[in-house]
């Protein structure tokens, strides 16, 4: 899908009114448009610049600054294992490097099939559980190469699907309340 659906317009819509100056909702309207395709394609990026009046050169400067936002296609699940020092010192090279033979790709790159984008990433936050990793931001503990190898054959087979969600999506609970945008003067005098 090109540009934002029509029920993704109306949510962006309903960001853009939550905030007094437009431009201020640019990061959640991505993040719905990354969830829409998986990624922030071209077209949604141009979409989304329409939509809050700013130019494409603009959204795209603000989505390349956050590494969860992706402007090239990732695999149905983004695998981030973490190497910083409690994963380290807990086996987190060993397990990258399982992970880059059982899926036959190196970090940084995508399956031939498309289900899994593996990458190396910083702390987590999950270093009590060490080594640990996170696909598609759902965090997974002590994770040993056979565990590893259980988790991939049970996103294959669909699993974890009601724990774990397509890439893209960071919430599975849609706002339905929630802060009301007031009514704001742009021009103070």
């Amino acid at each position: 899908m090109a540009r934002l659906s029509a029920e993704n317009v109306q949510r962006a819509r309903n960001l853009i009114a939550l905030y007094p100056v437009p431009r201020s909702a640019l990061v959640p309207i991505l993040h719905v448009a990354q969830e829409q395709d998986g990624w922030l394609t071209p077209e949604a990026v141009e979409h989304v610049a329409e939509l809050l009046d700013l130019t494409p050169a603009q959204v795209h400067g603000t989505a390349t600054f956050y590494d969860m936002l992706f402007l090239e296609p990732v695999g149905r699940h983004l695998v981030s294992i973490c190497t910083n020092i409690a994963c380290m010192l807990n086996g987190a090279y060993e397990l990258l490097e399982h992970a880059e033979e059982q899926l036959g790709v190196k970090a940084g790159s995508t399956t031939a099939d498309g289900e899994f984008t593996l990458e190396e990433v910083e702390c987590i936050a999950d270093c009590g559980r060490a080594p640990c990793l996170a696909v598609n931001w759902r965090f997974f503990g002590n994770v040993s190469p056979g565990a590893f190898d259980e988790l991939v054959d049970d996103l294959r087979a669909g699993g974890l699907a009601g724990d774990v969600p397509p890439h893209g999506t960071l919430c599975r609970v849609r706002r339905s309340v929630g802060l009301e945008a007031a009514a704001w003067d742009r021009d103070p005098e």
